[in-house]
């Protein structure tokens, strides 16, 4: 059984992750630009940086499962369907990491962290330290969608000691958190963290309007997808102090420029793209043993996790 991986991965993530299938199956971790040679035969198809639409999937005719990771904005559904190739995501196989690194955001953030190790480590005077921080109980954190991340954040929050709005377009609730329509939330809200999928009605739903609505010393967080907020209005925002600082692991464009603005805002913080990457430079162990079982499943003619399509009867 042949599986083509696709994505940038430094030599390390690959070896990891081949080391996460049987040693029987032929996996190869391919870039993007390589792809095309290799889907002849392939079988399985995890396009980590890759579109899969439907000219892509006539070039694998062997092709019967398109696996993803919790996001999934990348793969035609219906041209999946069409070509009678499964697509599966894997929702919530990184919830807890994600959340996790939301948290390690906001304390960087209220904590100075990377304030203080730079002054330390350059050597600097302590004593002539500048800056405001705050404990994070009693702050007030707005949650922007309760699929899995938002609820294992929601509960991370509440054992802070922070008071924890939502809102969802379902209808879904979380024990602890109140629920606030959206201009509610963006008014009242310490803290926004974004977690929503992309898609035509979540994208740019951060822009100018949305910012000026935010308290002047809120601090947004988007581990979602780069897109859902209008980074130009981001940036105009935080140059001009609009609001207190962003702390972003997405970007509309990735990976980030070398010469992209925000790399050159002080009230930034920054990770690229690796809120679900917590045992290594683009690997995560848990999403990985989730893909082996569930191509495992679809070549044993059984229904796999987090189907997104029908083919077949399934």
């Amino acid at each position: 059984m042949k599986i083509v991986i696709v994505g940038d991965f430094p030599e390390t993530a690959k070896e990891s992750i081949r080391q996460s299938f049987p040693e029987a199956w032929h996996v190869r971790v391919v870039r993007p630009s390589e792809a095309e040679r290799e889907l002849g035969d392939a079988e399985v198809l995890i396009p980590e940086h890759i579109r899969v639409d439907a000219a892509l999937l006539t070039k694998a005719p062997k092709l019967r499962l398109v696996q993803t990771g919790a996001g999934y904005d990348n793969v035609d559904l219906a041209a999946c369907t069409r070509a009678g190739v499964l697509a599966c995501c894997a929702a919530g196989v990184n919830a807890g990491a994600v959340a996790e690194h939301v948290m390690a955001l906001i304390l960087c953030w209220y904590k100075n962290i990377i304030k203080l190790d730079g002054c330390l480590k350059a050597h600097g005077d302590a004593s002539a330290l500048r800056y405001t921080g705050a404990e994070l109980s009693g702050k007030t954190i707005g949650i922007v969608g309760l699929g899995h991340v938002g609820k294992a954040l929601a509960g991370l929050c509440r054992a802070f000691g922070m008071r924890v709005l939502a809102y969802s377009r379902s209808p879904l609730t979380v024990d602890g958190a109140e629920a606030r329509d959206w201009e509610s939330l963006c008014r009242e809200s310490d803290i926004i963290s974004l977690h929503v999928p992309l898609s035509e009605s979540t994208r740019h739903m951060i822009d100018a309007e949305v910012l000026a609505a935010m308290k002047p010393d809120a601090l947004l967080i988007n581990t979602a997808r780069g897109a859902v907020v209008d980074e130009e209005a981001l940036i105009r925002a935080l140059r001009r102090g609009e609001i207190g600082g962003a702390c972003l692991d997405v970007f509309e464009d990735e990976p980030l420029a070398v010469d992209h603005p925000l790399r050159d805002l002080r009230n930034v913080i920054l990770t690229p793209h690796t809120a679900g990457y917590p045992d290594g430079p683009r690997y995560h162990r848990k999403r990985y043993a989730f893909f082996a079982e569930n191509i495992e499943k679809v070549m044993r003619d059984e229904t796999p996790e987090g189907c997104l399509n029908h083919v077949g009867g399934r």
